[in-house]
C-alpha cells in the first residue's frame, strides 16, 4: 500500500528507532526521529505529523507527560499517538490510555503488529492518506500501479513529479509554500534548494499536457492544485 503519511518516532534507543524507520520507510511512510521528549515537544510546535510513535521512558520529558501536554494543545489534541513501553502491567496500560494515547505496545513487540496498528489508526484518522485512488478534477492517480491519467489518457511522469502530484492531490486547493513542498515531497533529511521545487513544478505542468494548467502559482506564497481549472 503506497502512502505518504508522516510518522514521527520519539525514541532514545537508536537500534529500535532505526529498525522502525527502516520498516516504515519500506512501506512508503515518511519518517522523522526525535530522541528526547523535550526536543519532541519543541519540534511538534513547528511540525504536526500524521501519527506519533512515542516511548514512555525518555530523557528530558517522559512520553506520558508529553502525551498529556499534547492533548491539552488545540493543534495536537487529535494527533494519533501510540505509546511504546517496557511495562506490561495492566494498571500502566490503563494509565497510558487515560492520558490520551490511542494505542499501546509493550516492548519487545512484533513489528508487523505495530505496522498493522499504525495502518488501522491512520485508516480511521486520515482515510484520504490510505486511499488507493486519488481524484481531482479530470486527474486520476492510482497509488497501487503508480499510473496517472488525465481525461482517461495515461500520462508519463518522473518519480519526483509523481510524488509532487500525489502530494497536491491529497489536499486540492490548499496552498503549499516551497518549504512545505520540500518537506512533504523530498523529506526533511534531504537538502535541496527551494528553486528545485520550481523546476519540478515546471516539469509536472509540462507532463500534465493538454488542457488548462491545474497548478496555480500563488505569488509570494507557493503553489496549489486548482480543481476548478482542471474541470474547465
Amino acid at each position: 500500500m503506497s502512502m505518504t503519511a508522516h510518522v514521527m518516532i520519539v525514541e532514545d534507543e537508536e537500534p529500535l528507532s532505526l529498525m522502525l524507520r527502516y520498516n516504515l520507510e519500506a512501506e512508503g511512510y515518511r519518517v522523522d526521529i526525535v530522541e528526547r521528549g523535550d526536543d519532541a515537544e519543541a519540534v511538534l510546535r513547528e511540525v504536526t505529523p500524521d501519527i506519533l510513535i512515542l516511548d514512555w521512558m525518555l530523557p528530558g520529558l517522559s512520553g506520558i507527560e508529553l502525551c498529556r501536554r499534547l492533548r491539552q494543545r488545540p493543534d495536537t489534541r487529535a494527533l494519533p499517538i501510540v505509546l511504546m513501553t517496557a511495562r506490561g502491567e495492566e494498571s500502566e496500560r490503563i494509565r497510558g490510555l487515560t492520558t490520551g494515547a490511542d494505542d499501546y505496545v509493550v516492548k519487545p513487540f512484533s513489528v508487523p503488529e505495530l505496522m498493522a496498528r499504525i495502518r488501522a489508526i491512520l485508516r480511521r484518522s486520515k482515510p484520504g492518506l490510505l486511499a488507493a485512488l486519488l481524484r481531482a478534477g479530470d486527474l486520476e492517480l492510482d497509488r497501487e500501479t503508480h499510473r496517472v491519467r488525465r481525461k482517461g489518457r495515461e500520462l508519463h511522469l518522473g518519480p519526483t513529479e509523481y510524488r509532487l502530484l500525489e502530494f497536491f492531490m491529497q489536499s486540492p486547493g490548499r496552498v503549499f509554500s516551497r518549504a512545505q513542498l520540500l518537506d512533504g515531497v523530498w523529506g526533511r533529511d534531504v537538502y535541496v534548494d527551494e528553486r528545485t521545487v520550481d523546476v519540478h513544478v515546471g516539469r509536472l505542468r509540462k507532463a500534465l499536457g493538454n488542457g488548462r494548467d491545474p497548478i496555480r502559482t500563488v505569488r509570494g506564497a507557493g503553489y496549489s492544485l486548482n480543481e476548478e481549472m482542471i474541470l474547465k
